[in-house]
């Protein structure tokens, strides 16, 4: 019982502050402003970590590849977690084991990844619908415009309304139950 409220805390934790991690690697990577209240708070959160990370791993092509790094480290400590509360046999395993664990790590980084892109959606269409003058719309639509931008090219407005989210969402759930899942399913069973 303990285990298991151990889990879900590490889980919860962990996830939250990989997507805050990434979160702000897609800030820099779409060239969202920084001056922005949500955008200074993901980045006040995430510094502690990723300003010492940077001094190690560089910027390259324009990409903060300390943030992902930072992210799929987290992630991997997670998953690893994870599967010692639950008692897998590590010294067992061996060191094959290990490989598949970052895999694992890799392949729900990805999962993320897609379920933050479908929140984002989530949170730009509430926000059109309820209040667009909050602080959280320019750096939700920043973030969510080049998804959503490619599949106005090829999907029609019907009404004056847009559906290019609803095709996002079938998109990143497409994504998720078949690639994503596949990986994870073939990585578990390599266990």
């Amino acid at each position: 019982m303990i285990e298991g409220a151990l889990k879900f805390l590490i889980q919860t934790l962990g996830n939250l502050f990989v997507i805050a991690v990434l979160l702000r690697f897609m800030m820099q990577l779409f060239r969202v402003p920084f001056r922005n209240p949500f955008a200074q708070f993901i980045v006040s959160l995430t510094d502690f970590a990723v300003k010492p990370l940077r001094r190690v791993v560089p910027g390259l092509y324009g990409l903060d590849w300390a943030c992902l790094i930072l992210a799929l480290v987290i992630e991997f400590v997670v998953v690893v977690t994870s599967y010692w509360l639950d008692g897998f046999p590590f010294a067992l395993a061996g060191a094959r084991v290990w490989p598949v664990m970052l895999g694992l790590a890799g392949v729900r980084l990805v999962s993320l990844a897609v379920y933050l892109i479908i929140g984002l959606t989530l949170v730009r269409a509430v926000l059109s619908w309820v209040n667009s003058d909050t602080p959280l719309t320019p750096v939700v639509y920043e973030l969510s415009e080049p998804f959503l931008r490619p599949l106005r090219r090829v999907v029609p407005m019907i009404a004056n309304v847009d559906l290019t989210p609803l095709v996002l969402f079938i998109l990143c759930q497409l994504i998720l139950m078949v690639p994503v899942l596949a990986l994870e399913r073939a990585l578990v069973g390599a266990l």
